[in-house]
């Protein structure tokens, strides 16, 4: 997963190169960059960082995406595979002047197969899951005919209702 299914706009694939190599460690991309229903200009970018310090990890991001530490929001994850609870940090860092948005989670490297392997069982949807995400996907970012509100609920219900019929948990502390 360190890369992706769909092509990158050549400045995020800069974006993502810079921080990489700034953070001397490699990125994991996963969500609907992996699969089929990625929409160019709209899609977020997913992307988990795995480190043996996260806080030093969260430093090299506050600075280099120019955030504060309270953007970064502390995660609990519930992995529906191997049934472990991960805990981590998430951030999420826009540039519409590039139509670039990321949302990062960072984790620590003793997690690392827990949380991979959950995210890899997520790229391969069945059809009709994928069938369903690409309707409200376009009805939300190319046409903006769907709210907001109704369009991640949908998501959520068929991300994680239509999956062999399991929530996943995905819990984001203020």
């Amino acid at each position: 997963m360190e890369t992706t299914k769909n092509k990158l706009s050549p400045y995020a694939e800069g974006f993502f190169k810079r921080l990489s190599n700034y953070l001397d460690t490699k990125l994991y991309f996963f969500g609907s960059i992996q699969r089929n229903d990625f929409i160019v200009n709209g899609s977020d970018i997913d992307v988990d960082i795995f480190t043996d310090n996260e806080a030093s990890t969260i430093s090299k991001l506050q600075n280099f995406l120019n955030l504060k530490k309270e953007n970064f929001k502390k995660i609990v994850l519930y992995t529906y595979l191997t049934k472990k609870v991960v805990y981590g940090h998430k951030i999420t860092y826009d540039e519409p002047l590039h139509n670039l948005s990321v949302e990062i989670c960072i984790f620590n490297e003793n997690v690392k197969e827990y949380v991979l392997k959950d995210h890899k069982y997520k790229t391969n949807l069945p059809f009709y899951v994928s069938f369903f995400l690409i309707i409200i996907k376009t009805l939300y970012y190319k046409f903006g005919i769907l709210p907001k509100k109704i369009y991640m609920k949908l998501k959520r219900f068929f991300m994680d209702n239509m999956i062999n019929g399991e929530k996943q948990d995905f819990i984001v502390f203020q």
